[in-house]
């Protein structure tokens, strides 16, 4: 049941790229479609058979493949890896329909979409950690391509900038998981065996900085964030829908995966460290972001903030902030996703995406009207407005934190403020003011074009009006790796009429928001 999402999107990338004769743009896009949606099914699917009392690995796959270096095709799916696969799934299919037909060489573009699903599906299923290497080096060429053939001007110094990072990345991981190997001699390198481990504190802590700069970069975290404006900004729409709304959850699911789940003890010796790195990724991103006067470049820094969110929640390591976390994850994704499509919208009519030029947009006769609503929207849920995915990712983050971290929560929420701040900028001269006349009558925009920011739009808001269909699947899995981790205890605790709050485990109702 697994393996075939890792498997429909390869044979689907191997019938697109080597169809014999040619085909028409039209015939390849609806050829990837129908692999895009048969993908989209089959996780739909997966939902159902999930169990919910469990919190453990179901539906395992497990086949030998190389015994002698501890290598196993071994597959399973829990509550942290179900939910970024319902968004690579969607946002695979949503990529794939929100290309025009000013496309150049589109077999070869949809076949690398394709190939970099599996991929991203593999690491996420995958219960060895040499097969997580795998799959976490395979994307790596195809996105090269992508920014490289189909980006911007400086499309090529973002994608070897891009290149360079994220192999230093795969480097210092394989490097982590090979000493973890090493220093504990283990048999093999499936993650119940990795988890078993016993190492003196010292050591684990240098695996596990080791893996913390390795999926730093990858997110990326401050200060190894440099590479994601350029590879962001440079990027298409479609791509940069990818890069930012599934590539950078692979760096997020190794920190709880690996980082947080293989090294427990060190992880909350560092904790206190990671609020405050948390806090840094956030306000950084924040100010990064006020600064930009190119709406994508704004909209990428936007992602280094809010994946410290991300940090935060994991830093804490209560079921509550755990459950936020991977709730995160799924709300950016999408979140993103939707910023993206609009500024590639916009880009596309436009013509810029400089501030200094877009103006009036919202005119209702000569602007772009349904974009820029949309556009709004995006921005609100960005914000985290109460009503949409944000708002529940990020309260459940700071209901969870706060015990743990008083001042680098209420920090975080500063920077929730100051996400509205750079987004009203980003809203108030593109879509308000007079539009001008030489620059009047924008191209229409078409259905096709407009239903990916729609489709995206639902599911922030019906995510945000029932968050319990959000955040139940991941639930049994958070308060079981919280036990698991020793508990954290505030040193700064505020009073409440007249008493002191109790640093105690917290119980995960039916729905954490009750």
């Amino acid at each position: 049941m697994l393996s075939g999402l890792l498997w429909i999107p390869i044979v689907g990338a191997t019938l697109l790229g080597f169809w014999p004769g040619s085909l028409t743009f039209q015939q390849t896009r609806r050829l990837g479609l129908v692999f895009a949606t048969g993908l989209t099914v089959w996780t739909v699917f997966l939902f159902g058979q999930f169990d919910l009392t469990q919190g453990g690995l179901q539906m395992r796959e497990f086949m030998p493949w190389i015994p002698m270096l501890g290598m196993n095709y071994e597959l399973g799916v829990d509550g942290l890896s179900l939910p970024l696969l319902a968004v690579n799934s969607g946002l695979t299919w949503i990529a794939i329909y929100g290309t025009g037909e000013k496309l150049i060489r589109p077999r070869l573009f949809y076949s690398l979409l394709l190939l970099v699903n599996g991929a991203v599906a593999g690491a996420f299923l995958a219960q060895n950690a040499l097969l997580f290497f795998l799959f976490y080096e395979i994307e790596l060429v195809p996105f090269y391509l992508l920014i490289s053939i189909w980006g911007g001007p400086r499309r090529g110094y973002a994608a070897i900038k891009f290149l360079l990072y994220t192999a230093v990345s795969g480097i210092l991981m394989l490097a982590g998981f090979l000493g973890l190997f090493w220093l504990a001699d283990l048999p093999s390198f499936d993650y119940q065996t990795l988890q078993s481990q016993v190492l003196p504190l010292g050591s684990q802590m240098v695996l596990l900085l080791t893996l913390l700069v390795a999926f730093g970069i990858k997110i990326p975290l401050v200060p190894f964030h440099t590479w994601l404006p350029d590879a962001y900004t440079e990027a298409s729409a479609p791509v940069a829908m990818i890069l930012g709304g599934v590539l950078a959850k692979l760096g997020t699911y190794g920190l709880v995966r690996f980082c947080l789940g293989f090294f427990p003890d060190a992880w909350s010796a560092l904790a206190p460290n990671l609020s405050i790195w948390a806090v840094v990724c956030v306000l950084g991103g924040a100010f990064a972001a006020i600064a930009q006067k190119d709406i994508k470049r704004m909209v990428a820094y936007s992602s280094v903030g809010h994946m410290g969110y991300v940090l935060l929640g994991c830093a804490a390591a209560t079921p509550l902030s755990i459950v936020g976390a991977i709730a995160q994850m799924v709300s950016h994704g999408f979140v993103l996703a939707l910023l993206f499509h609009l500024v590639g919208v916009i880009e596309e009519k436009v013509g810029t995406r400089e501030l200094d030029v877009l103006n009036g947009l919202l005119n209702p006769i000569r602007g772009l009207p349904m974009i820029s609503g949309l556009l709004i929207l995006g921005g609100m849920a960005s914000a985290g407005i109460p009503g949409l995915v944000a708002f529940v990712a990020e309260f459940l983050v700071f209901q969870g934190s706060y015990s743990i971290f008083p001042l680098q929560t209420i920090l975080c929420v500063v920077g929730t403020g100051l996400t509205a701040v750079y987004f009203v900028i980003l809203l108030n001269r593109t879509c308000f003011g007079k539009l001008d006349n030489k620059t009047a009558y924008y191209p229409q925009v078409m259905g096709w074009e407009q239903t990916p920011a729609i489709l995206l739009t639902l599911v922030i808001f019906i995510l945000g009006v029932q968050p319990n269909w959000l955040v139940k699947w991941s639930e049994p899995f958070s308060y079981q790796l919280s036990t698991h981790t020793p508990q954290l205890v505030s040193h700064w605790i505020p009073p409440v009429m007249g008493k002191k709050l109790e640093n105690t485990p917290i119980m995960i109702a039916e729905d954490p928001l009750l």
